[in-house]
């Protein structure tokens, strides 16, 4: 059965191709476009909706964290005053004149003593001691002396140093619980990150087993490998990073907000309007960017298709001399890559220093109000203390809402073609089925069957083929390229469903058993090798239970490989690699003898000595008649010389059969066989 299903790296054709190259090879690379950006967003948060539970926890200790760090600045305008009083001496302008007026209404002092001189009465009917801006106001207090109560309850003012260590403190406490917030958080998201990536790529290598062939007829290998690798690490780096610092971003902008009006609304007003032009300038560079994040995915998914179809086919480019057609069309793409990558990363650039300027903008605009409210007596010290933290807090979240967007962006263009890939149509659900076929016979009956390839049904590959292979009979399909072949056998084991009439295995339609039964009745060796980097008893053993070491050697000896493995380095414990000296014919009889230890009821051989010489094949062709002894097997045959001892030829041409019967009885006829076969004969002759 085909090799789709593994934990190795395959060394052979690309992924593109269906498992026996049937097919029309779509030119398309990259799959289908998808631009439903909120709803692959969507799918994203329903698919991680089992885990929303630790999400939430994990996005409301952020929130958490990010209150924390807004409490500090409070303190931290409390810490300022503190140490601001006690270096001014602890002595207020409004204490000061409280003090002053106590004495006048006492009668201790008269305020006529103490006016300057050139005081005029308009000065002195205009006289406000709690104007303390007044030239006038701050003449007086010079010159009077304060009361010695005042000086006596004020004797001890300094640097609150009891204070200020409380507040130090209270602020280690609160910065301390920021940090450790930030920590779970951190660990939280990262724990699930993980998880989501790696159920998103053990549900993209599930989907692989579950779509059917006509889905690799037109998609690249490479576009998918994309999906399952760089989309899904995108996916992972926007929940671990994005979703985070978002809510943080969020809760401390918020915070910020209010906090800033509370303390003072004018200054808050200011710092708003700042960061209003840079939000509005934000919105408008996503609503443009988003495009190229999405084109950046896309071709990059189309380049690593076409990568890799090329590394696969590198050998056919050198011997085509295709080299500068190849570069050219690798640019091409490349250059696509680069400019999506530019536009986005430009446009999404731009707010970065955008949002810097719009942060010293506000830096400058809460000194200028906040000088001009301590001149006017409104704030203390302590809080553009504070405000100035505040405005870097309040700018620090726009900096990371303005992050965090360009990987949610990246995100949502990442998700779209991960859960497009995800949506595509499966083969049918064949849980419920419970029929299976065990003790297999052989006989397998095509029934009036019909075929037309799912992206062009207007066009009928199989017309009406109907034929009966008896058990144990060794049937050879022949024909001209094009004629069928191949689709026969991919009908026969349900690569494709036929879309008219019915293939039957020991009188039981095979559309009545589920596939992997089906599957299983199989063994195939393709004209395509399939070996994975692992060793050489993995890929001989490779899906099979039960086999002795006897077994296995028996069946490498009767394909004659047993001598070539065991002077490998570790014989047959030695690791197949892309650097392993194996040469196409060796690869090709290690397939043979893998199906060989199989042992399964019916065969499918597909040109399977097309890769070895005139006496290797003398000897694979010994192998493979002890191989199908017994057994039915079909045959699929462009070297018409190696099937001569089939049961029954089955003669194919525009998809149907033309002709059926043994090698004998079909020359004799003298008809479309006789003319494949002396046309081959007649071509050696000539080349001879």
């Amino acid at each position: 059965m085909p090799e789709s299903n593994t934990s190795f790296r395959r060394s052979g054709p690309p992924m593109g191709r269906g498992p026996m190259g049937g097919g029309p090879m779509g030119g398309g690379m990259g799959g289908g476009r998808a631009n439903d950006t909120r709803g692959a967003l969507g799918k994203l948060i329903g698919y991680c909706r089992s885990q929303a539970g630790i999400i939430l926890f994990a996005l409301l200790l952020a929130a958490v964290g990010a209150v924390f760090t807004i409490i500090g600045p409070d303190q931290i305008s409390r810490l300022t005053d503190y140490i601001y009083d006690g270096l001014s001496g602890g002595v207020s302008s409004e204490e000061m004149a409280e003090d002053i007026q106590n004495q006048i209404a006492d009668g201790e002092i008269n305020i006529m003593d103490y006016l300057p001189e050139g005081t005029s009465m308009d000065d002195l009917s205009e006289l406000d001691l709690t104007d303390t801006d007044s030239e006038l106001t701050q003449e007086i207090f010079n010159n009077i002396t304060l009361s010695e109560e005042y000086q006596e309850a004020h004797a001890d003012d300094g640097i609150d140093m009891d204070g200020i260590l409380g507040v130090t403190v209270l602020l280690v406490g609160i910065y301390l619980a920021s940090a450790v917030c930030s920590f779970v958080q951190h660990f939280i998201m990262q724990t699930v990150t993980q998880r989501t990536a790696k159920r998103l790529r053990g549900d993209i290598s599930t989907k692989i087993n579950r779509l059917p062939l006509k889905y690799y007829s037109g998609n690249a290998a490479g576009d998918v490998l994309s999906r399952m690798t760089n989309d899904v690490d995108m996916i992972g780096q926007a929940m671990s990073n994005s979703l985070s610092n978002l809510v943080t971003a969020v809760a401390q902008f918020i915070g910020c907000l209010i906090m800033m009006y509370y303390t003072n609304w004018v200054m808050a007003t200011t710092t708003v309007l700042a960061t209003i032009i840079g939000l509005v300038l934000m919105v408008v560079i996503m609503s443009r960017s988003q495009k190229y994040f999405t084109a950046r995915q896309e071709s990059l998914g189309d380049l690593n298709g076409y990568i890799e179809e090329m590394y696969s086919g590198h050998d056919v480019i050198r011997i085509s001399n295709a080299e500068d057609e190849v570069k050219e069309t690798f640019n091409t793409m490349n250059q696509a890559v680069k400019d999506a990558n530019f536009r986005s990363q430009f446009l999404s650039g731009l707010m970065q220093p955008l949002m810097t300027f719009i942060g010293n903008l506000g830096y400058v605009a809460v000194c200028v109000v906040g000088a001009w409210q301590i001149i006017n007596g409104n704030i203390t010290f302590g809080v553009i203390t504070a405000f100035l933290i505040y405005t870097r807090l309040f700018e620090s979240p726009l900096r990371q809402i303005s992050q965090a967007m360009t990987q949610v962006q990246s995100c949502a263009a990442a998700s779209e073609r991960v859960f497009e890939f995800l949506s595509e149509e499966e083969m049918e659900d064949e849980s419920a089925k419970t029929k299976r076929i065990d003790h297999v016979r052989g006989e397998v009956e095509f029934r009036n069957v019909k075929f037309a390839y799912p992206n062009a049904p207007e066009k009928e590959i199989i017309h009406n083929f109907s034929v009966t292979v008896k058990p144990g009979q060794k049937a050879a399909i022949v024909g001209p390229t094009g004629a069928g072949k191949t689709t026969m056998v991919n009908l026969l084991m349900r690569f494709f469903e036929a879309t008219g009439g019915s293939i039957l295995i020991d009188g039981t339609p095979t559309t009545d058993i589920p596939r992997e039964n089906v599957h299983s009745q199989f063994g195939m060796v393709l004209q395509d090798t399939w070996l994975f980097a692992g060793t050489v008893r993995e890929n001989l053993l490779y899906n099979t239970e039960g086999v002795t070491e006897e077994q296995m050697i028996e069946a490498c000896k009767a394909c004659g490989i047993h001598n070539f493995i065991s002077a490998l380095p570790h014989g047959y414990d030695s690791v197949l690699s892309d650097n392993t000296a194996i040469s196409a014919g060796q690869k090709q009889l290690m397939t043979i003898a893998r199906a060989m230890i199989q042992n399964s009821p019916m065969l499918i051989l597909d040109e399977a000595t097309s890769s070895v010489d005139t006496k290797t094949e003398m000897l694979t062709q010994q192998a493979m008649d002890k191989l199908t002894d017994k057994r039915t097997s079909f045959v699929i045959a462009h070297r018409l010389s190696t099937i001569k001892n089939a049961d029954i030829i089955l003669v194919m041409r525009d998809g149907d059969i033309v002709e059926q019967g043994s090698h004998e009885e079909l020359l004799a006829q003298n008809g479309f066989y006789a003319e494949l076969y002396n046309s081959q004969f007649e071509s050696v002759a000539q080349r001879c």
